[in-house]
């Protein structure tokens, strides 16, 4: 994994703004021959776009996974339905351990807020995103033993990337789902829930070895391993039972990642992707031990975000980083419409290379901006992490 050694260098977390003309192909659900050549055009598209804008380290969009709407905040780990076998429709099923708004203290204490029809960032109103983002799992439960089935589509998408970088020597990334967000689907066929984690582990080992065995990095998507503080533990605040169960899900992703070279993983966490006040956000400082013991190299992680943005002072207070090991603070956030000015986003950047030195330091984006703000903001927001970046190494490298 390439280091800042020169300049700092940008990337993101996967997820861009898809084409309509792929959105709609995904919506009619078309065939196999019809949606191959429209989807490696798409990604041929969306690296050179990347690069055009100035990203460093680019991926494939996550055009690979389905996209049936303008705004859409779930494809990033809803995507996994064509890849695991095990699940099957249940109607009217709850969801795994609750999951939902219910025992959100942010959900209780602006629930005027949730129930209103307040316009959001991504063009949604507070209700129909939060429709949006769990109608996809209901219904959908474990009844049989879960098996990886993804081959064919990982395989896929490895080709479309390889041939949109034409041969250049360049890191690239592929993005995939952690076990401990698809605990968020009801299990019915698993003793307990470490047994049902386990299988996940082991199913989705065969996708993040495939992607590295492509020549890849490889991004594990876990929102959940913080935000779900927020729906199953702040309610009491029991960051007690919420660090038990945190500490198994680490050593579960570090079983999935068995064989798979530190230096090819990349590690993302986000407190989710909906534009609330976040008030029961867990803080960074009380899982940011755990996260360095993740077996990845490199820890992207919201830091644009006014929730979050001052938290780069838990790696100069809280926990050190470890030797060897990078960060991917997110300068530019999904969470606002507003455009970062180039000098802030060079500032936020100097913050972290201070605490842990420049070459410790790629400049990202807080979470995926594909489905989450306007197309046009989105590229934009890129092309300022550019600028920004670009100052950052001016001053850094004077």
């Amino acid at each position: 994994m390439q280091h800042s050694t020169h300049r700092i260098l940008t990337t993101h977390v996967g997820s861009l703004p898809r084409p309509e003309s792929l959105v709609t192909l995904y919506r009619q659900c078309a065939s196999v021959d019809a949606l191959a050549p429209a989807l490696k055009s798409a990604v041929g598209d969306v690296v050179r776009r990347q690069r055009e804008a100035g990203v460093d380290v680019v991926n494939d969009g996550e055009f690979g996974k389905a996209t049936k709407s303008d705004v859409d905040y779930g494809a990033w780990w809803s995507y996994v339905y064509e890849r695991l076998d095990g699940f099957e429709p249940r109607e009217g099923a709850a969801l795994g351990r609750n999951y939902g708004p219910t025992r959100s203290k942010d959900r209780r204490r602006f629930s005027a807020f949730y129930q209103s029809g307040m316009p959001l960032a991504g063009g949604t109103a507070a209700k129909t995103e939060q429709a949006s983002a769990t109608e996809r799992l209901a219904g959908l439960a474990c009844t049989r033993p879960i098996r990886y089935v993804g081959d064919q589509l990982i395989r896929r998408d490895a080709a479309h990337l390889k041939a949109a970088l034409n041969g250049r020597g360049e890191d690239a990334f592929m993005s995939a789902v952690s076990p401990a967000t698809l605990q968020i689907l009801r299990n019915e066929y698993y003793s307990t829930p470490e047994e049902y984690t386990w299988a996940l582990a082991d199913a989705m080992h065969e996708e993040y070895r495939a992607i590295v065995d492509a020549g890849f990095l490889l991004q594990i998507d876990d929102p959940a391993l913080v935000d779900l503080y927020d729906w199953w533990f702040s309610e009491g605040d029991d960051l007690a039972s919420y660090r038990k169960w945190a500490v198994f899900q680490v050593e579960a992703l570090n079983h999935a990642l068995r064989g798979i070279p530190e230096d090819r993983v990349r590690f993302h966490i986000c407190w989710g992707s909906w534009h609330g006040p976040h008030s029961a956000d867990l803080e960074l400082k009380d899982v940011a031990d755990l996260l360095v013991t993740i077996n990845a190299q490199a820890y992207s992680i919201e830091a644009g975000n006014v929730r979050h943005a001052h938290e780069w002072k838990v790696w100069r207070d809280v926990v050190r980083l470890p030797a060897g090991k990078m960060l991917i603070p997110g300068v530019v956030s999904h969470a606002t419409n507003v455009l970062e000015h180039p000098e802030l986003v060079a500032d936020r950047i100097i913050q972290y290379a201070d605490v842990v030195g420049r070459e410790h330091v790629i400049a990202g984006t807080d979470c995926g901006l594909g489905g989450r703000i306007h197309p046009d903001l989105a590229w934009a927001k890129l092309e300022v992490l550019a600028e920004g970046a670009a100052l950052a190494s001016s001053r850094l490298w004077p």
